[in-house]
């Protein structure tokens, strides 16, 4: 095979992937703004989606309308889609960064550092709103801070780091016992439904901070995609290539971090949602794994939908985490069952 053929089939075949990734993310985002339409449509006042349109466009002129429309439903719709695309970024770039699927911040201490920074200032501090977001933001940091620094041995190793991070996150958990043991009754009860995760408790504050971030990290971190991808093949081999791989192994910890805590702030620690939705992305994309955006954007379907079935499908309403975990954990034991047959489950 000569080396002008071979040059013709590495371009044909990156022609493939990203003709894939293309019609994949068009197909996500189109599945992603019915799933957002249809979220206000439903409820007691039911609404076509000419109207929720018109609403959002201001193409119709009904006050009424309005109120339903964007006073009651936008703030839960668009809170599902921001923290949908939150965690589903952040879960894959885990997985991608440490290469295994089990990588994800429900499970590696994150998602716990930001809950206990939260509740402890819910039970101990009465404070809401920006304050809880800055706690989230700020425990959430130090959780990574500390899981980097017990995992560092001449570089992370993903395993090790997975390992550590689950320790972290079962004494960050016994903490958060502790202290709902210290709060009143009714701090109690706010501190445990914030715990369970619910897209309709996000105040605007929060929503305006997690919305500004995805603008901001979403981009960086598909900047970033080139160097996750070296990453992927090992720090000498990211080396090799020219690919500083602390710095930008540290770059890409950041945003997921940033973007994991801000979404936990929004909406509380809704699980399982970072865990599939990268595979899932990668599932769609075939040979074009690992794209940021794909994950993204399953992740705000996979919240979009089950916040539909939790509001609006069962019978009597309940907390979205409740249904993401409920879906979640078969898929987690799958997941821990088809790893082990591979011989890669460590």
């Amino acid at each position: 095979m000569t080396t002008l053929t071979v040059a013709k089939a590495v371009r044909a075949d990156r022609r493939r992937r990203t003709t894939r990734t293309a019609v994949v993310t068009g197909g996500l985002t189109l599945v992603v703004f019915a799933l957002f339409v249809v979220t206000m449509m439903v409820g007691s006042f039911r609404l076509t989606a000419a109207e929720v349109l018109g609403s959002l466009l201001g193409t119709i002129d009904d006050p009424s309308l309005d109120f339903v429309v964007l006073g009651l439903r936008l703030p839960t719709a668009a809170t599902g889609l921001a923290v949908g695309l939150a965690l589903g970024a952040s879960g894959t770039i885990f997985q991608h960064l440490l290469r295994n699927p089990l990588a994800s911040p429900d499970f590696v201490g994150m998602s716990s550092g930001a809950s206990l920074a939260a509740v402890s200032g819910i039970v101990f501090l009465q404070v809401g709103g920006l304050a809880v977001a800055g706690l989230a933001l700020g425990g959430a940091v130090i959780a990574a801070l500390l899981m980097y620094l017990l995992a560092w041995k001449d570089g992370v190793s993903g395993y090790r780091f997975i390992l550590i991070g689950i320790g972290v996150a079962a004494f960050f958990d016994g903490l958060i016992g502790f202290v709902l043991t210290r709060a009143q009754l009714f701090e109690a009860r706010q501190a445990m439904h914030w715990l369970t995760g619910s897209v309709g408790q996000a105040n605007p504050t929060e929503l305006r901070l997690l919305l500004g971030a995805l603008v901001v990290l979403l981009p960086v971190a598909m900047m970033l995609q080139r160097q996750l991808r070296m990453l992927e093949l090992g720090d000498d081999a990211a080396r090799g290539l020219g690919v500083s791989a602390e710095l930008s192994r540290a770059g890409l910890l950041a945003t997921s971090v940033v973007l994991l805590a801000l979404a936990v702030a929004a909406a509380g620690p809704i699980v399982f949602v970072a865990l599939v939705a990268g595979p899932i992305a990668n599932r769609l994309l075939g040979p074009a794994t690992g794209g940021i955006a794909p994950a993204a954007l399953v992740g705000a379907a996979v919240l979009l939908t089950s916040d539909l079935v939790a509001v609006h499908l069962l019978p009597t309403p309940l907390p979205t985490g409740v249904v993401t975990g409920a879906v979640g954990a078969p898929y987690l034991l799958w997941l821990l069952a088809t790893t082990n047959r591979q011989g890669t489950g460590g």
